[in-house]
C-alpha cells in the first residue's frame, strides 16, 4: 500500500506551466467557444459590479436627495452629467428608471452566466471525450508487457477519475479563476473611483486575508494528497479482494480481511477529517475578516457621511462591494484545490500517454496466405538476461500440426505470444513466408491467427456477440456453425434466450468448461489460416474433451495448427512435437519417434499415463 500512496503523491504540484500548456492543447479544437466564454465571463463580471453602483446613484439622486449630499462623489457627477444632457427626472421616474436598469442588469447577468456555464460544461464534455478516446487508443497500442506491470485498477483510474478532475478544471477552473480576478479588479477599481480613502480603509485588512489563504492552501494541499493516497489504497484493496472473494471465503479470511480494510478505511476517514479542519477554520476566518471590514466602513464611512464628505448611497454601495470583494478571494482558494487536483491528474495522464509504444506497427506488407512459419535462433527475456527462450529454431509448414510440450514455464506460451508480436524478441528472427514479421502490418499479421488460450475472456453482451466479437462479416449462421462444431450448441440451446442470452461480466453464471467452449467457438468463427490452441482443453472435463476431439480434428484438416498442451494424449496425431525444457528445444519428432528415444517426452508421457491410471 505504501507504494500506491507514493505513486499517488507523485506529481501533486500546485501549478506546472509545462503541464498547463499541454492541457491547453486540448482546447484548440474549441478555442472559438473558449474565447466566447471568456467574453461572457468579462460581461458577467461587469454586470455583477454595476449593480451596487446603480443602487448608490438611485439612493443619492432620488431616494435620499439631501441638499449638499447628492452632489458628493460619483452620484453628484452622474447627476450633473444627466442634467447637462437634458435628463432631468422627477423622483418617481428616476426610481422607476433605476429599478428597470437594475432588473435589466440582473436578467442579463443571469442569461450571460447561464450561457457561459452551459458553454463551458459542454466544452468540458467534448474535451473529456477527446482525452478518453486518446488514452484508450494509446492503451490499445501498448504491448502486453506494459499491462503485465501495471494494475488494471490504476489504468482505469487514469481514464475515469483523473479525466474527471481535468473536466472540473476546464469547466470550473481556468475560466472561473479568470472571472474571479476580473471581479476583484473591477471592484477595486470602482471603490477607488468612488472614494479612494474609503477603499484604503477597506483594503487595510487584505494582508490578513492573504495570510489566511496561504495557510489554507498549504494545509489543504497536504490533506488533499493524503486523501488521494488513502482512496487509492482502498480502491486497490477492494478490486483485489472482490475479484478474489471466493478465495477469501474458502479460507475463512473474512474477519482478517475486514480488519485490514478497517485500517485502510480509518486512515481515509482521518485524512478527510484533517481536511475538514482547514475548511472549518478558513471560511469562518474569512467571515470574521469580512465583518471587521464592514465595521471599519461603518466607523469611517459613517463619520464621512456625518461630515457630508460621503453620500449615503456611496456608503451603502461600499457595504455591498465589501461583501462581494471577499467572495472571489475565498472562491480563488477553493479553485486552488481544483487546479492542484488537475495538475496531479494531468501528470499521471501524460505519464501514461508518454509511455512509448514498444511494438511499432511500421510494417507495410499485407499477408493473406500462409506458406511457412519459422523461428530462427530466437532469444527472448521478459526481464534482461533472464532468458525464457534460448536459441530456439523450428519451422512450421502450411497444413502441418505442430505441438509444443514441456513443463510449466518451459517457454511454450511465449512462442505464440512472440508469433503474434505481443512482445518483441531480443535476438534472432521470426519469419512468415520467409519475411520478417516486423515487415507485416499488425492487423494483417494477427488476422492470420485465431487463438484459444488457457486464460479465456468473455465480454459483457450476449452469447452471439461474444463469439463474433462484433465482426460484421460473421453472421448468425456462421456463429451457430462454429458453436455446433465445438459442441457448445448443446448448452447454448438450453439457455432461455439461446444465442441472445446475456453474458455478464467475465462470463459469470457459465461454468469453466462452458466459457472455454465459447472461447473455442469464437476462434473457429473467424476461420483463420492458423489455429493456435494454448492449453485449450486444460479446463474441460474428460467427457467434454472427448466430445470436441472429433471437431478439433475436422477443423485441423487443411489448416496449420500449433497446439500447446499438458495432456499429451491430445497431441499424439501431431506431425511434429517440440519438447521444450528451460527455454530450449530438447527433442523434436512424432509421438512414435519421441517414445522410441526414451527421452524427456517419454518420461512426461509415462508420468501422465500413471497418473491417469491411478485416477
Amino acid at each position: 500500500m505504501a507504494e500506491i500512496e507514493k505513486h499517488e503523491d507523485e506529481g501533486a504540484k500546485s501549478f506546472d506551466p509545462h503541464l498547463a500548456r499541454r492541457l491547453l492543447h486540448y482546447l484548440r479544437p474549441y478555442r472559438a467557444r473558449a474565447g466566447f466564454s471568456v467574453l461572457l465571463v468579462i460581461l458577467s463580471s461587469a454586470l455583477e459590479i454595476v449593480g451596487p453602483a446603480i443602487i448608490a446613484i438611485a439612493i443619492d439622486l432620488f431616494v435620499k436627495p439631501v441638499p449638499g449630499s447628492s452632489t458628493i462623489g460619483v452620484s453628484g457627477r452622474i447627476g450633473v452629467w444627466l442634467a447637462a444632457h437634458g435628463w432631468s427626472l422627477d423622483v418617481v421616474t428616476g426610481i422607476n428608471v433605476a429599478t428597470s436598469v437594475y432588473l435589466t442588469a440582473l436578467v442579463l447577468g443571469f442569461a450571460v452566466l447561464y450561457s457561459q456555464m452551459v458553454l463551458m460544461n459542454v466544452m468540458g464534455q467534448y474535451i473529456m471525450y477527446d482525452l478518453r478516446k486518446e488514452i484508450f487508443g494509446h492503451l490499445q497500442k501498448l504491448d502486453i508487457r506494459f499491462f503485465d506491470r501495471n494494475p488494471v485498477g490504476r489504468l482505469m483510474t487514469r481514464v475515469t477519475t483523473d479525466v474527471d478532475a481535468l473536466n472540473e478544471m476546464f469547466t470550473a477552473g481556468f475560466v472561473a479563476i479568470f472571472g474571479d480576478i476580473v471581479v476583484l479588479a473591477g471592484i477595486v477599481g470602482v471603490l477607488f473611483w468612488m472614494n479612494w480613502r474609503m477603499a484604503l480603509v477597506l483594503f487595510s485588512i487584505t494582508p490578513f486575508i492573504v495570510l489566511a489563504s496561504m495557510w489554507f492552501r498549504r494545509g489543504a494541499r497536504i490533506t488533499y494528497r493524503q486523501v488521494r493516497a488513502r482512496i487509492a489504497a482502498i480502491n486497490a484493496f477492494l478490486q483485489e479482494h472482490i475479484s478474489g472473494m471466493s478465495t477469501v471465503q474458502l479460507f475463512n479470511r473474512e474477519e482478517a480481511e475486514a480488519e485490514k480494510f478497517e485500517v485502510l478505511n480509518a486512515k481515509h476517514r482521518d485524512a478527510n477529517i484533517d481536511s475538514i479542519f482547514y475548511y472549518a477554520v478558513f471560511y469562518p476566518v474569512i467571515e470574521l475578516v469580512q465583518t471587521i471590514g464592514i465595521a471599519l466602513i461603518v466607523w469611517y464611512g459613517g463619520g464621512q457621511v456625518v461630515q457630508k464628505t460621503l453620500s449615503i448611497g456611496a456608503l451603502i454601495a461600499f457595504f455591498q462591494y465589501a461583501q462581494r470583494f471577499y467572495e472571489p478571494i475565498s472562491d480563488l482558494s477553493e479553485k486552488y484545490n481544483i487546479l492542484q487536483a488537475a495538475m496531479a491528474a494531468s501528470e499521471r495522464i501524460f505519464r501514461l500517454l508518454d509511455t512509448p509504444v514498444a511494438i511499432e506497427d511500421s510494417g507495410e506488407l499485407a499477408i493473406t496466405e500462409l506458406e511457412s512459419i519459422e523461428f530462427r535462433n530466437v532469444w527472448f527475456a521478459y526481464n534482461e538476461e533472464e532468458w525464457v527462450l534460448k536459441d530456439v529454431s523450428f519451422q512450421v509448414r502450411r497444413g502441418e500440426r505442430v505441438a509444443l510440450v514441456g513443463h510449466t514455464g518451459a517457454g511454450k506460451t511465449t512462442v505464440t505470444s512472440l508469433l503474434l508480436r505481443f512482445y518483441e524478441i531480443q535476438r534472432g528472427e521470426i519469419l512468415i513466408n520467409g519475411v520478417d514479421i516486423r515487415r507485416y502490418s499488425l492487423v494483417s499479421l494477427r488476422r492470420l491467427f485465431a487463438i484459444v488460450q488457457q486464460d479465456f475472456f468473455l465480454f459483457t453482451g450476449n452469447v452471439s456477440q461474444n463469439i463474433a466479437l462484433g465482426d460484421p462479416s460473421i453472421g448468425e449462421e456462421r456463429v451457430r456453425e462454429a458453436a455446433v462444431r465445438v459442441q457448445a450448441d448443446r448448452f447454448i440451446s438450453r439457455l432461455p434466450e439461446g444465442y441472445a442470452a446475456e453474458v455478464r461480466e467475465r462470463g459469470a453464471g457459465f461454468s469453466v468448461g462452458e466459457k472455454q467452449l465459447l472461447s473455442f467457438a469464437r476462434a473457429l468463427a473467424f476461420n483463420p489460416p492458423v489455429l493456435i490452441l494454448d492449453e485449450a482443453t486444460s479446463s474441460i472435463d474428460t467427457e467434454t474433451e472427448r466430445l470436441i476431439q472429433d471437431a478439433i480434428r475436422t477443423l485441423m484438416e487443411g489448416r496449420t495448427s500449433i497446439v500447446i498442451a499438458h495432456r499429451l494424449s491430445t497431441i499424439r496425431s501431431a506431425d511434429t512435437i517440440l519438447v521444450f525444457h528451460h527455454g530450449e528445444i530438447r527433442e523434436r519428432g512424432t509421438h512414435e519417434e519421441l517414445m522410441e528415444t526414451n527421452g524427456l517426452y517419454r518420461r512426461l508421457y509415462e508420468i501422465q499415463y500413471r497418473e491417469a491410471a491411478l485416477v
